[in-house]
Formats: C-alpha cells, sequence, structure tokens
C-alpha cells in the first residue's frame, strides 16, 4: 500500500500532449494577440508533431518487424474461421425451425396430441369417481330419513355420524356442488329432526316440576310405534345437549326439591304403576304444608326421600361419563341448604330449645354420611356439616350474642325519654377541698365584710370602734359583697369633666373624677335587665334541692394593724379584691406593706396595708347528683343480663365442649363489653345534630358515660363466674367510658368557647367604637355572650352536678373574659371616648357574676373559678383610670395578673407621650412588686 503524500506537499504536474498544449495556447490568446503568425505557427507545430509521430511508428515497426508480420498472419486466420462458423450457425437453425421439417414445430405438435388424450381419460375417471361418492351419500340419506321417520333414533344418530363424516371426506370440486349442497341442507333437517324427538323423548321420560317429580324408563316416540328405553335416549343425546339438559335437572332439584323442602314442611310420596301404552311411571309428589305445622326431622326425613327416589330411578340411566359427575354436583348445594335452610335459622335463642335442635344437628350429620357421602359419592372432599355441628356450641353463641347486641343497638338508638331522667348522687372528690385550702393565705385576714367595709370607708363618719371588738363581731353576712354602696350621698360625686382625647391630655387632666363604687361593678345598671339574678328562669333549683347549703362557712380572722392612710379613692376595693384569691391554679399573691409615697394628685391619697381577704369557693356537701338518661338503667340491665346468661349456659352443661374452642359461655359473655362499645360508637353519632342544637345533651351523654363507668365498676366488683378476658374487656370499658365522659365534658365545653368566640368576631377587635354603629354591633355582641351564656348554663345546670357547673361555666366566662381582654390589650391607641365606650361594653359581663351565687347573702365564689375575672375586673376600671390611680394599683400588687408588656402597651394606648408616662413606664418595666419590697418581671 502506497505511503499518501501529505496534501500540503506540492505535486508533479500532469503530462500534457501536444493537442493539448496547443488548445491550451488558442484558448490562451485574446483577440488582440490572435494574428495569422500566430495561427500558422500553431498549424506548423501540429504538422511537425504529426510527422514525428508517423516516424516513430515506422522506427517502431522496423525494429521488430518479424513480430508484426506474425500477428497479422494471426488475424487473418481467425477471420476466416469466424466466417466458416457463421454459416454452419445458420444452417442449425433452419433444420430446427422450419415449419414444415423442423424438429420442434413437430415435437409440439406430438405432444398437444397426448395431452388431449389425458385430459380425457382424467375427465372421465373424475366423473366416474364423484357418481360413486354421490351414490354412496344418497345411499346413507335414504337410510337416515328411513330411521328418523321410524323412531329408530339411537340407530339414526349412528347413520348421522357415518353421513357426516361421508360428506366431510368429499373433495373439494364435489363439496361445491349443487347436488352435495341440497344434500347437506336435507341432511341437516333430518339431523335436527331427530334431536328434537330425542329431546322430546327426554323430557317425556324425565319430568320435573314444582309438586312432582316423573321418570319413565322407557317412551314411545311421537308418530311412531317404536319404544326406546331411557338409557339408549340418554346415550344418544349430544354432549351439548345432554350438558344442557342436565344442568337445568340439576337446577330444578336443587330449587324445588332441597331448597323448597329444606325451607318449609311437605308431604313426600312415592308411587309406582303402568300407564295406558304399557310402560311403566315412577313418580315422587310433594304436598307442602302450612309453614309450622311439621317438625324440623321430618324435612331430612323429605330430602333423604328424594334422593333416594334419584338413586334408584334416575342415576342408574345416565351414561357412564355422567354417571358421577351430576350426583357430585348436587352436594355442595345440598350441604349449603342443609346450613342455610335448617341448621343455622333453627338455632335456638334459648336454652330450653337446645336439645331438640342438638338431635336435630345429630340427624343432619346421619344425613351427610348415609346420602352425600354414600349415595352421591363425595368421599373426598370436607364433611361441612359434621365440622358444622362440631361448632355447634359457638354457633349457638356467635347467634345469641348477636341478637343481645342487636337488642343492646335498639336500646341505643331509641329516641330520648325526658319522662325517665333520673338523677344520681356522687361523692365530691377531695381533692377539691385540698383545691379549696389552698387558696387560703398564711395569714390570718379579716372577714371578707370587715375587709370590704376599711377598704370602702363608708363610715368615716362614725367613731371607729376597738380592734379588740372588731375581733369579737361576727361575720356580717347581709353585707359581704358592699350591696348598700349605693346608699352614698350622691353629693360626694364630683362633676366630670367633658371627655378630650386621652393622647392629648395634660398631667393635671389625667386623674378621672370619682364615681359611685357601685357603678364600677355594675351594680346600679338600672339598664342590666338581663342579669342572671333578674332573670326568673334563674330562680328554679334544677337540682331539686338547694345544693345542700350546710355546709361549713369560711371562717376568718383579723389581726390588729395600726391605722393606715386610706388608698386613692373608687380603688380601695379593687386593691382589696386583688389581694384576694386570684383562682384556683397558684395561691394568691401577698400584698407588702407599703410605705406611704407622696400623692402624685390631689385626688390619690396614701395607700393603706390591708391583710387580704380570702376568696370564698361555694358550699361543698358531701353528695352531689347529675343528671343522667333513662337508657343507662336500660343498658346496666341488659349487660347484667348477658352476662347471667353466659353463667348459666357455662354451668348447665347443654352443649358440648369442643376441644379446640374457646370456654363455654365465654363468646356469649363477650355481649356485654361489646353492647357498652355500641353505645360509644353509635349515640354520638346517631344524635350528633341534636348534640349541635341542644347544649344540655352532650353534658348528660357525658354523665351517662360517667355513671355507666361507675356501673361497670361496681358490676366488676361484685361479678362473680365471669371469664378473666370478659372482666378484662368490662374493666377497659369503665376506663374508655370514664374518658369518654370527660372528653365530651371537655369537648362540649370547648365547642361553646367556640360558639362565644365566633360571636365576638362580631366586634371586629373592639376598634373604634367611638362610631355609634360600631360600637351598637359590638355591644350586640356582647349581649349575646352574656344570653348564650346565661341560657347554656341554664340546661348545664339541670344537669351537671355542682363542682362540674361551676367548672364548665367557668370556663364558658374565662373564654369570653379572655377574648375580650386579648382584643382590647391589643388596641394600640385608646381615646377617652373609647375607653369611656368599653369600659360600658365591660361592665355588660359584670352580670355574669351572679352564675356563681348560691346564697344572697353570701358572696360570690366567681374568681375560684374564672381565672380572668380579677384581670377584667380592674381592665374595665383601668380604662378610665389615671396614671397616678395605675401606679398605685402597680404598686399595691393588685395588677400581678397582668403581663408587665401588657402593662407597658396600656398605658401606651391610653395617655399622651409625657413624662410622667414615661416614667410610669419605667416603673413598670422593673416587674411586679413582692413581698420583700423588690419588684420581679412577669
Amino acid at each position: 500500500m502506497a505511503f499518501p503524500v501529505p496534501a500540503h506537499l506540492p505535486r508533479k504536474r500532469d503530462p500534457q500532449d501536444v493537442s493539448t498544449k496547443i488548445l491550451t495556447k488558442i484558448s490562451g490568446a485574446t483577440t488582440k494577440s490572435l494574428s495569422a503568425q500566430l495561427a500558422s505557427s500553431w498549424i506548423t507545430e501540429l504538422d511537425e508533431t504529426l510527422s514525428q509521430t508517423k516516424e516513430r511508428i515506422h522506427e517502431r515497426i522496423a525494429n521488430d518487424l518479424s513480430a508484426f508480420n506474425e500477428q497479422m498472419t494471426s488475424a487473418k486466420s481467425i477471420q476466416e474461421r469466424l466466417q466458416t462458423l457463421t454459416s454452419n450457425v445458420d444452417q442449425l437453425d433452419n433444420r430446427l425451425s422450419d415449419p414444415q421439417s423442423g424438429l420442434v414445430p413437430t415435437l409440439l405438435g406430438t405432444l398437444i396430441q397426448h395431452g388431449a388424450l389425458a385430459q380425457e381419460s382424467l375427465d372421465a375417471d373424475v366423473h366416474s369417481h364423484a357418481l360413486s361418492r354421490l351414490l354412496h351419500c344418497k345411499d346413507e340419506y335414504y337410510m337416515l330419513e328411513s330411521l328418523v321417520h321410524e323412531g329408530r333414533l339411537p340407530e339414526a344418530v349412528k347413520a348421522c355420524q357415518t353421513l357426516e363424516a361421508a360428506l366431510q371426506s368429499l373433495p373439494e370440486y364435489l363439496g361445491r356442488s349443487s347436488v352435495i349442497v341440497d344434500i347437506k341442507r336435507n341432511f341437516a333437517a333430518t339431523r335436527a329432526r331427530a334431536e328434537e324427538q330425542l329431546t322430546d323423548a327426554f323430557m317425556r321420560s324425565v319430568r320435573i316440576s314444582p309438586s312432582d317429580i316423573t321418570i319413565y324408563p322407557s317412551i314411545q316416540v311421537r308418530q311412531t310405534e317404536t319404544i326406546l328405553s331411557l338409557p339408549s335416549i340418554v346415550a344418544s343425546l349430544s354432549s351439548s345437549a345432554l350438558a344442557s339438559h342436565l344442568s337445568s335437572l340439576r337446577r330444578d332439584i336443587t330449587t324445588h326439591y332441597v331448597d323448597r323442602i329444606l325451607k318449609q314442611p311437605a308431604d313426600v310420596t312415592i308411587t309406582s304403576n303402568k300407564v295406558l301404552t304399557g310402560t311403566n311411571e315412577h313418580k315422587l309428589s310433594v304436598f307442602l304444608s302450612p309453614p309450622d305445622t311439621a317438625a324440623l326431622p321430618s324435612r331430612l326425613q323429605n330430602l333423604s326421600m328424594v334422593f333416594t327416589f334419584l338413586d334408584e330411578h334416575l342415576f342408574p340411566c345416565l351414561p357412564e361419563s355422567e354417571r358421577s359427575s351430576l350426583p357430585l354436583s348436587l352436594c355442595k348445594p345440598i350441604r349449603q341448604a342443609l346450613l342455610n335452610y335448617l341448621l343455622v335459622p333453627s338455632t335456638p335463642s334459648s336454652m330450653h330449645a337446645l336439645p331438640d335442635f342438638l338431635a336435630l344437628a345429630k340427624q343432619a350429620r346421619q344425613f351427610e354420611e348415609e346420602y352425600i357421602c354414600s349415595i352421591l359419592g363425595d368421599h373426598n372432599s370436607e364433611r361441612e356439616i359434621a365440622a358444622w355441628t362440631d361448632g355447634i356450641a359457638t354457633h349457638y353463641e356467635r347467634k345469641r350474642r348477636a341478637e343481645l347486641l342487636e337488642k343492646g343497638r335498639l336500646i341505643v338508638v331509641a329516641p330520648e325519654d325526658e319522662s325517665r331522667v333520673f338523677y344520681v348522687d356522687v361523692p365530691i372528690l377531695a381533692e377539691q377541698d385540698v383545691k379549696s385550702a389552698q387558696t387560703v393565705p398564711d395569714i390570718k385576714p379579716k372577714s371578707i365584710e370587715e375587709e370590704a367595709e376599711v377598704a370602702w370607708d363608708f363610715d368615716d363618719d362614725v367613731p371607729s370602734e376597738e380592734p379588740s371588738e372588731k375581733l369579737s363581731e361576727p361575720m356580717n353576712e347581709e353585707n359581704g359583697w358592699d350591696f348598700d354602696d349605693d346608699v352614698e350621698p350622691e353629693s360626694a360625686v364630683e362633676a366630670e369633666p367633658q371627655p378630650t382625647e386621652s393622647n392629648a391630655s395634660s398631667d393635671s387632666t389625667i386623674a378621672e373624677q370619682e364615681q359611685d363604687p357601685g357603678d364600677a361593678w355594675g351594680w346600679n345598671d338600672d339598664d342590666a335587665s338581663e342579669t342572671l339574678n333578674g332573670d326568673d328562669t334563674y330562680e328554679d333549683d334544677p337540682w331539686g334541692d338547694p345544693w345542700q347549703d350546710n355546709a361549713a362557712k369560711i371562717q376568718s380572722q383579723t389581726n390588729g394593724s395600726a391605722a393606715q392612710p386610706k388608698p386613692a379613692k373608687r380603688f380601695e376595693r379593687l386593691t382589696s379584691k386583688g389581694k384576694g384569691a386570684q383562682g384556683t391554679e397558684s395561691p394568691p399573691v401577698k400584698s407588702p406593706a407599703l410605705i406611704p409615697p407622696p400623692p402624685p394628685t390631689p385626688l390619690m391619697p396614701p395607700p393603706q396595708n390591708q391583710p387580704k381577704p380570702i376568696q370564698p369557693r361555694p358550699s361543698a356537701p358531701t353528695k352531689e347528683t347529675f343528671m343522667v338518661s333513662g337508657r343507662t338503667k336500660d343498658l346496666i340491665g341488659h349487660v347484667r343480663s348477658i352476662l347471667d346468661e353466659a353463667t348459666q349456659l357455662a354451668s348447665s352443661g347443654a352443649l358440648p365442649q369442643a376441644s379446640s374452642s374457646s370456654p363455654l359461655g365465654l363468646m356469649l359473655s363477650q355481649a356485654a363489653p361489646l353492647t357498652l362499645e355500641l353505645f360509644r360508637a353509635i349515640y354520638p353519632v346517631k344524635f350528633a345534630s341534636a348534640f349541635e342544637s341542644v347544649p344540655k345533651l352532650p353534658m348528660r351523654f357525658s354523665n351517662d358515660c360517667i355513671h355507666l363507668s361507675l356501673e361497670v365498676g361496681h358490676m366488676l366488683a361484685s361479678a362473680r363466674d365471669v371469664a378473666p378476658s370478659t372482666k378484662e374487656r368490662l374493666a377497659e370499658c369503665e376506663d374508655r367510658l370514664r374518658v369518654l365522659g370527660d372528653s365530651w365534658f371537655q369537648e362540649t365545653i370547648d365547642r361553646q368557647c367556640r360558639n362565644i368566640n365566633e360571636i365576638l368576631v362580631e366586634a371586629d377587635g373592639f376598634i373604634e367604637t367611638t362610631d355609634q354603629d360600631r360600637f351598637d354591633r359590638c355591644e350586640n355582641a356582647v349581649n349575646k355572650v352574656l344570653q348564650r351564656i346565661r341560657r347554656v348554663a341554664q340546661q348545664w345546670k339541670a344537669v351537671l352536678n355542682k363542682s362540674k357547673f361551676y367548672d364548665a361555666i367557668g370556663s364558658l366566662v374565662d373564654a369570653a373574659l379572655s377574648r375580650i381582654l386579648a382584643d382590647v390589650l391589643a388596641l394600640p391607641d385608646i381615646t377617652e371616648a373609647e375607653s369611656h365606650r368599653l369600659n360600658e361594653l365591660c361592665h355588660i359581663l359584670n352580670a355574669l357574676e351572679g352564675l356563681f351565687v348560691e346564697n344572697a347573702e353570701q358572696p360570690s365564689f366567681v374568681v375560684a373559678y374564672v381565672p380572668s375575672w380579677l384581670k377584667f375586673s380592674y381592665l374595665s376600671e383601668l380604662l378610665e383610670a389615671s396614671i397616678a390611680d395605675i401606679s398605685y394599683l402597680f404598686e399595691e400588687g393588685a395588677l400581678v395578673d397582668f403581663e408587665i408588656d401588657e402593662l407597658v402597651k396600656l398605658v401606651k394606648a391610653l395617655f399622651a407621650d409625657t413624662p410622667l408616662r414615661s416614667h410610669t413606664v419605667a416603673k413598670l418595666l422593673r416587674g411586679h412588686p413582692t413581698a420583700q419590697g423588690t419588684n420581679a418581671p412577669r
């Protein structure tokens, strides 16, 4: 392989001949350079080149003359031989292709004559063979037609097979002839008639109707004198026709003589006689009886007679291939019918019917052995009837348990009957007394009435008594909450200045004018017509008794103390209230002994160190009552009856104990906890819509769950001979019912709290209350909340026991107050007019305090159940207080319920940016005062 020359290297030019060179010169000449002399030079050059070429040729020949002569002689010889061969080929072609004497035309003519003779011979042979085949088919068809006409159907079936084979073996040219097509059409009609006669003969030989089965061992073919036997008829049927007849036969036997006989009583008779034609007739007749007029074992006897009849007269007539398949196909329907229509429906629901049922089960087991396994030949499959009867105890308990559960379900879904409700006593938990004790401070305070009198100083003009005399006086129950504060002379109230914007007020106008102390709590509001105490519907006591007001009254004593300067007016009560119990979650905050500071305003006297009052809780009876629906009695009675029945069944020995099954009576006893599970699962769903519309129903459901839990506990404590697993399930039900009762109690409270929040959404955060329309919407929302809580309280009071009632209604009130507190404290700026409007809105909810009063002569215990009450009360007053008043209350420790950032934000929203406000904010940021006199952030 040559090495390729790189493309960048120069290459040798191709050699050019003379003509190319001359043509190149001619093409390169222009009109100016072309001349005669130039043209003559080109011609001269060509002539010289031609002469030189001739000279080279002559030189070449002269140099090798001998070889040139030899080649010339050879060429002449070849030319002569070619001429001779051509003439010979022309002569041969004439001899082969000559039309008269040529070899090829003569051979072709001979071959044509031979082909014609061969075709004539073949046509004769085919014609002869076709005629013989047609004659054979004709003879076979005539024989078939005669057999069918005579009624010799089995022989006709064989002739059909022979003729069909002959027709299928015909050659293709003959099979498409019109004669064969006509024979095939007549053959199809004749075979269809034969099959129709066979079907008719079979159907007349085996007749099955809803009332009887008739079998003829032999039958005469219609319109003939031929009598055919039933086995020959069945054997002559085609496989498809036989399968169809047997399928219909199997369906009719199962429907009319298995299912129906096992469903209802009947009389079965078997007869055998000869008919007029001389053939025998075997007939089984069924006469249905009225329901419940025959015992169940007779149904098994009837079924035995049916299959005995079929085994004697029908099954032996079947061909060998179907003699075992048809009886085997009946085995599974018979077993299912025995279970579904006889054994399972007749499973008793009481123990006294068990002996008869056990006898029936034994007969069913014998029937399976004698007929299904022996006669019908089902030896290999499992004996389902025997297996079912082995677990008859389980089936009885399962059915009885289903009936008991259905009865329990009916109890659960029954409509509410308000006439059947009753009240249940429940003991008070010891935790409540401990919880109440935690709210009492360590020191011995004065009585609430004395504290209030000192704080409000209504008797300034009366000479004060000695401390020792005050200690010996009994508690003044009539004036515990100072409801007579409105007797203060109106002349003592100073005129209020015109309202101005808080951010624009000066330090001299920050202090508010004194108001009636009764107005601070809304006690003198004549327009508060919807308070709880003013509603006649609340005078009736739904608990049926006055809550056993025999509890011990709170004993309080006070230590003598030196006279201290009085606090600023309008806030002495709030100061005293702030020192009381702050709720049930933590002990009250103790106010330190304060050093009288210089008054920041003329209207703010130095504070007075006073002991804290005790916040009372409601009287605590030893027992309380709550409402329970009447269905709980039915449920408990049903559960007890289930356990008693299970115990009786286990000890009676009426049922055999299977070795592999659970102990007798265990499955039945499980219906007891399952009934309670049904109550938990179904009742809240069934009455969900009623729960939404009637607040007392979910609370009563909570009571029902708790009562059921207590009853189940009593039942477990006194239960005997109850299976351990059932006790364990009942214990789980006890716990779940208790948890469900507590959960629904809290869920019902949360739902009402959500409703209250949805109502307060209408207030839109209490912004821009100076606009009358917005103020009306806010007032309407607050009034709706008041009415909602009162309406819910009225319903819950009739259902809940006292302790849970106060906890529940306290949560509702606290939710409403907390929402309003959050909305008001979130306001970035509050003008003086808005503060008055917000104060009016807050006073509306003061009427809720009446919900926490059992005795008009005793103070309310609202603080014990509404943690936000004091904070809300202080907020309504802080909205119209001066900076000096806020500072005083803060130093007294009365604002401990407020967070520091809440107080700072409230002060900034209420007052303009002045040095006094900045000083107050700095004081607030140092934290709440503690008992040691230091400030602690909160």
